[in-house]
């Protein structure tokens, strides 16, 4: 008897971003107490993350008037632009439990190639950014390879191309050198905003979008008879949603010029909308698509998933070509930041503090429980820790003791959930 395997479901892990399809509260009480028992079985997601990013805000706004003002808070957003999306690309990894040591260096020589075709080639700076990405998807593609179809950990691989790809800028640009980034796009990414107007426009668009998409769920669901959150719940994350977003909007709008009679500094910084696009996209991609459901499978039990019919192999190239190309985005957002290129790019502490968003997060170390949105709230935590003890005047070094601590309480999280996860039987 042959059994076709094509047609058996694939395994798909609980917190693989497909939770609430299999979950159905009546009120928004119940929605409550199911969270509670989640958060008991172990479940608990960026809550950590969240609660950790509060207590910083508070204890940096304590002890420093200037941190929650306007200006500040811009410059955060800047700051953490390439952490973010270099650890969205690592999300990617992670998920499979496996690990890029060259996502780092890999921005670093991408960002290299760009600002090479814009000043000795004269590119357009679009064209340059897709050859930028394009050798960024070239590496993914074969440390995936070599991963996949020869079986070497992702541990020697990707050390390897740490080694490897710091010799890209070291020879395109020379020992001591640097390439100016000051294409007036892509460096505008960092020291230009949003026009008012055009940011009021995109942050109401993004609430009616989710507000419209939120409730045609919840209508066709009802309508078809399917699990659903309760309409209580929907209405309740638009509200969240609105305010936040209508907030954060407002308070960039408003003049934040250290001395506002002189000059005006005033919209969104443009890295932001870069982010939310990704952001946007790969919560797509991991929630609502077929890789993303292979991915998580994959990275909840590989032969289960292999026996479901899945490529795994395919899946693992794919998941180190696309964090090898946010590697790319986020190398350029660095040049764009610091409005140069060196041989030292991306070979920094940039691996480490994406890797430690990510995790810090909620994405699991030990693969198949993570989202995007991890790597966005990680990220904004990484970036707190420097930018609140800047402004209270701390030697570096207590930089990294925080920073150290912070990414081994969260991986200790990490492990104690797991823990409690394997007990409950989830």
């Amino acid at each position: 008897m042959t059994v076709d395997t094509q047609s058996t479901p694939a395994p798909t892990p609980a917190a693989g971003g497909f939770d609430n399809d299999n979950v159905q509260a009546a009120t928004v009480g119940d929605s409550a107490r199911d969270y509670l028992n989640r958060l008991r079985g172990g479940d608990m997601g960026s809550l950590p993350a969240i609660l950790g990013l509060i207590f910083l805000f508070v204890v940096f706004a304590s002890l420093n008037d200037r941190f929650l003002t306007t200006y500040n808070m811009a410059n955060l957003v800047v700051q953490a632009g390439s952490i973010i999306v270099l650890a969205m690309g690592i999300v990617f990894v992670l998920l499979l439990g496996e690990i890029d040591l060259s996502a780092g260096v890999a921005g670093g020589a991408s960002a290299t190639i760009i600002a090479l075709m814009l000043i000795d080639y004269d590119w357009t700076w679009w064209m340059a950014t897709l050859a930028g990405v394009a050798v960024g998807a070239l590496i993914g593609l074969a440390i995936g390879s070599l991963v996949s179809f020869l079986g070497i950990p992702s541990f020697v691989v990707t050390l390897a191309f740490f080694l490897a790809l710091q010799a890209i800028p070291l020879k395109l640009i020379g020992s001591g050198g640097s390439l100016r980034f000051n294409d007036p796009v892509l460096r505008g990414l960092s020291i230009k905003n949003v026009p008012i107007t055009a940011g009021w426009i995109a942050a109401v668009l993004i609430v009616a979008a989710f507000a419209a998409l939120s409730l045609w769920r919840f209508r066709s669901l009802s309508a078809k008879g399917l699990v659903h959150q309760p309409l209580g719940l929907v209405i309740i994350r638009i509200a969240v949603l609105a305010v936040i977003v209508l907030g954060l909007t407002a308070l960039l709008s408003a003049n934040r010029a250290p001395n506002p009679a002189l000059f005006n500094i005033s919209g969104i910084p443009w890295v932001a909308p870069v982010v939310i696009a990704l952001l946007l996209f790969w919560t797509f991609i991991l929630t609502k698509t077929r890789f993303g459901r292979h991915l998580y499978a994959v990275g909840g039990n590989a032969e289960a998933a292999r026996r479901a019919g899945i490529n795994v192999q395919r899946v693992r190239i794919m998941a180190f070509v696309i964090c090898s190309s946010m590697a790319a985005i986020s190398g350029l957002l660095a040049a764009s930041y610091t409005g140069k290129v060196s041989p030292g790019s991306g070979g920094g502490n940039e691996l480490l503090y994406a890797v430690g968003a990510a995790v810090i997060g909620g994405t699991s170390l030990f693969g198949g429980r993570g989202r995007a949105i991890d790597a966005v709230v990680g990220g904004l935590v990484i970036a707190t820790i420097p930018n609140g003890l800047g402004l209270l005047n701390q030697a570096s070094y207590i930089n990294f003791l925080v920073t150290g601590g912070v990414l081994l309480l969260a991986a200790s999280v990490d492990a104690i959930s797991r823990r409690r996860r394997s007990s409950a039987g989830v």
